[in-house]
């Protein structure tokens, strides 16, 4: 049940690049989180180059550019850190060697919730027994 949120430099990325980008967020989850393939639900927002703030080198021995992604997923809680390692892994890779979007670009933010934090709509609990 994972929604994703991904921010980037207006600039940096074409309505063309985002469905690819999308396409290998979902396929990591997939693959690492054993999301189903229908659970799919994503959000991207441009961002004028301006009203994108971020060090260049925090923790990484590379540095980031403008064209940096800024990719929130908030799922449900009970991954091990092992499987949520993995889906970091994957997604940056996925995304250099797909997209060529460069691994120091790929920052992800994972926040758990419980199944009670969730309606898919209609007002309903779906994920509530």
């Amino acid at each position: 049940m994972p929604f994703v949120r991904v921010s980037y430099c207006e600039e940096k990325y074409t309505k063309k690049d985002l469905p690819l980008i999308s396409e290998n967020i979902l396929n990591s989850l997939i693959e690492e989180f054993n999301v189903p393939p229908k659970d799919y639900f994503q959000v991207f927002a441009s961002h004028k180059k301006e009203e994108i703030f971020y060090d260049n080198n925090y923790l990484i021995n590379k540095t980031r550019t403008d064209g940096v992604l800024y990719i929130q997923i908030t799922c449900g809680s009970g991954r091990t850190m092992e499987q949520k390692k993995a889906l970091y892994m994957n997604i940056a890779d996925k995304l250099f060697i797909n997209c060529k979007v460069p691994k120091e670009n790929v920052f992800i933010m994972l926040i758990e919730t419980e199944l009670e934090d969730w309606s898919f709509g209609e007002g309903i609990a779906q994920m509530i027994k």
